[in-house]
């Protein structure tokens, strides 16, 4: 079997996070400075070692003198500070020597609790409402932001900021997520009812409301005018049947007549708001309503039309033409320092900045509800917040959770064993030299 590796022993497994880190390049460079405090510490630890190896064997041979003790002593305490400063540090992230002793391997086997506790040290010392409420209290934010817009450039800022956000909205939407969302709201949703029986309810209430009277005059106007505009027309229409044998003169006389009749009828109609033409239109389109409400042949017929209609190719093509021109508008005004979009937020932000400046109750119901929102998000989900963090450390793999704490103060606790070996070595010094000046004088 081929050996396995660090990286592949650590590698989370199931639904084990990754622990966050740095950059692979100042992982790189923590690891050579926790290698190089290492080396360090353990460096002191065998020349300790070394001295008091050879204080010993000069005390075997006989080769010692008065200042060998006060050496052996010094080292020989230095020696036991250091592997019991070894074994502690060691001891908050593996097993020393592998070693299983109790109560070592702290951190991977208390990973879990750690991060609990410490969710509950955040929600209970940060997230706590009423520290929160003075804090924002005191911190007079609304009229603080008022400063920042008005006199910091704020006001510039916040319209470049807002148009850069919609444009970085508007161009990081998928244009065909955005066809269909628009074929969804609108093209489905107008396809989905019967268009009748709306329509015939819609006409109907215009009806009652008299509002169809315009629509009657312009039908009026329009033949009017037609008739006026078509005497070469009812002409050519009567020459061509008019018997050929027909004198010229009898044919002019009939189209003129003609025109002259149905000019002077659209005028009538015209001219006249009670004419029964008038009446026959408003009866065309009242029983037009009862058929698109109750004819199932003209219901039948408006469905036709309604298919025709958007299943046609400009309907189809209608919501990613709109998208396009909206998004293509908006990307405009958005890149454009003298747009009107970004002239108009500017403007906006700085309007409101100053009605907090100036208006006392804006500013006292702006802080209120600010300093409102604030202490009920935290008395209603700061368990919910903090919660994150137990969690998240839970699924924490052990192993790296360990490797990545150690990567992070590992150097400082280094700092401990060197400690451990000088101060052991003082105070095995001081112990040996108290000891040898009593005996002395006793």
């Amino acid at each position: 079997m081929g050996r396995v590796t660090s990286s592949a022993k650590n590698r989370p497994t199931d639904n084990r996070l990754s622990v966050p880190g740095p950059s692979p390049e100042s992982e790189a460079a923590r690891r050579r400075d926790l290698r190089r405090h290492k080396a360090f510490a353990t460096s002191l630890l065998v020349v300790a070692t070394l001295v008091y190896l050879m204080c010993r064997w000069l005390e075997a041979t006989g080769r010692d003198g008065a200042w060998t003790g006060y050496v052996r002593a010094a080292s020989e305490a230095g020696m036991v500070g250091a592997l019991a400063d070894w074994f502690a540090v060691t001891a908050l992230f593996r097993h020393p020597l592998r070693i299983p002793i109790p109560h070592t391997a702290i951190i991977k086997r208390k990973k879990d609790q750690v991060g609990h506790a410490l969710s509950s040290f955040v929600g209970e010392n940060f997230l706590n409402a009423a520290l929160i409420t003075e804090k924002l209290s005191q911190a007079r934010i609304p009229e603080r932001a008022a400063d920042w817009v008005l006199d910091q450039g704020g006001a510039e800022r916040t319209g470049a900021e807002a148009c850069r956000l919609i444009d970085l909205v508007v161009n990081g939407v998928d244009p065909a997520e955005a066809d269909q969302l628009l074929r969804t709201l609108v093209v489905d949703k107008v396809s989905e009812p019967t268009w009748g029986p709306p329509l015939g309810r819609g006409l109907e209430q215009l009806i009652s409301e008299g509002r169809t009277e315009p629509l009657v005059d312009a039908v009026v106007v329009w033949l009017d005018d037609k008739a006026r505009d078509s005497e070469d027309l009812i002409v050519r229409l009567l020459d061509e049947r008019t018997p050929t044998w027909a004198p010229r003169f009898v044919r002019d006389l009939v189209g003129d007549k003609v025109y002259s009749e149905v000019v002077n009828f659209t005028a009538d109609v015209r001219n006249n708001p009670e004419h029964e033409a008038r009446h026959a239109i408003r009866r065309f389109i009242g029983q037009l309503a009862q058929d698109l409400q109750h004819d199932p042949t003209m219901i039948a017929r408006v469905e036709n039309l309604k298919a025709d209609i958007m299943n046609s190719a400009t309907v189809q093509a209608l919501p990613g033409v709109l998208w396009e021109s909206v998004r293509s508008t908006l990307t405009t005004m958005a890149r454009d320092e003298d747009s009107v979009l970004r002239t108009k937020i500017v403007s906006w932000v700085s309007e409101f900045a100053t009605r907090v400046r100036t208006e006392e109750q804006l500013r006292e119901s702006l802080e209120k509800r600010l300093v409102g929102a604030a202490a009920y998000l935290a008395e209603n989900y700061a368990g919910e917040v903090t919660g994150i963090i137990g969690e998240t450390v839970e699924r924490w793999d052990a192993n790296e959770a360990s490797d990545r704490i150690e990567l992070m103060v590992g150097k400082d606790l280094q700092f401990i064993r060197v400690n451990g070996t000088v101060v052991g070595s003082l105070a095995g010094l001081a112990i040996y030299s108290v000891s040898e000046l009593m005996f002395t004088v006793l």
